[in-house]
């Protein structure tokens, strides 16, 4: 009788390690996808970095020209002093896209970890003036959207409503009195 009570312990011992076998390896696939998709995401995220910081640089540089041609108009008119300051402003702003067209993603990813080190507070408080301008927008933008749904969408489901006849008041009603003042 012995040999009977052996053979299922061993059968459910060796099944126990097959599941613990197949469990090890399909963690290990799931740890191997995983991986390959936070590869296949930075990579993504860096081309899309690149891409629009390129974009951004050249338009940058256009707006440098533009700055650039209206100092010269405020010169002509004998403006000097205004002249000076959109030639600076718009040296500025050339240096700055010339940057953001040259560096791909790697570059300014590193860069803007190296401003955030060395000052925090200044990385806080201009996300906390991009939440701030985003907001707005947003707020601004609903009321846009409410006001448009009000004049138009909504009066025409409120005219497409049957309306509905009210339903007379009960004078004896308790607390009541028979009066239009309402329940209020």
């Amino acid at each position: 009788m012995s040999d009977v009570t052996t053979e299922p312990a061993q059968s459910s011992v060796s099944t126990t390690e097959q599941v613990k076998e197949r469990v090890g390896e399909g963690a290990q696939q799931i740890q191997e996808k995983a991986s390959e998709a936070k590869v296949r995401t930075r990579d993504r995220l860096r081309e899309e970095i690149d891409t629009r910081s390129t974009a951004t640089g050249e338009q940058m540089t256009s707006t440098a020209s533009a700055l650039r041609e209206t100092a010269q108009q405020l010169r002509g008119k004998q403006q000097e002093p205004q002249a000076k300051v959109l030639e600076q402003i718009a040296e500025r702003t050339e240096r700055f896209g010339r940057y953001l067209t040259e560096a791909d993603g790697d570059r300014l990813v590193r860069d803007i970890e190296r401003i955030a080190r060395r000052g925090p507070w200044l990385v806080a408080g201009g996300g906390a003036v991009l939440g701030f301008v985003a907001a707005r927008f947003t707020k601004a933008s609903s009321r846009r959207r409410y006001e448009s749904d009000r004049d138009g969408n909504h009066a025409v489901a409120a005219r497409a409503m049957p309306s509905t006849p009210a339903l007379p008041r009960d004078p004896a009603a308790p607390g009541r009195g028979g009066d239009d003042r309402g329940d209020f």
